[in-house]
């Protein structure tokens, strides 16, 4: 239920502020997305699997960004920062795709 309440909170919180991003950091926002929601179904997934740590979860949570977001800073760096970022959206986007599939085994056995 806390989560909830803070989920709501936030949306609610993000209407009202409508807070903007710095243009430096604009690139990695995306980046960063796509790792927590790579975070978010690998913990849905434990959760199902009956083997979810919050410890886990909030540590691969975290180190899903900010490896994420360092991989496409070194990339803009080098000169190649969208080559790099879409190497990051893709294999983040095959973790997505299968922990969804696993979830969608587990709810629906099929």
């Amino acid at each position: 239920m806390i989560a909830v309440v803070g989920l709501v909170v936030g949306v609610v919180a993000g209407l009202v502020l409508q807070p903007t991003v710095p243009v430096a950091l604009q690139p990695y926002l995306p980046i960063a997305v796509v790792a927590a929601l790579d975070a978010l179904f690998g913990g849905l997934r434990a959760k199902l699997d009956g083997l979810f740590d919050d410890r886990v979860f909030l540590v691969s949570f975290l180190s899903n960004v900010v490896v994420a977001a360092f991989i496409v800073f070194l990339g803009d760096q080098l000169g190649v920062g969208s080559q790099l970022s879409t190497a990051v959206v893709v294999v983040l986007g095959i973790r997505i795709f299968s922990n969804a599939a696993a979830i969608r085994r587990h709810l629906f056995k099929a």
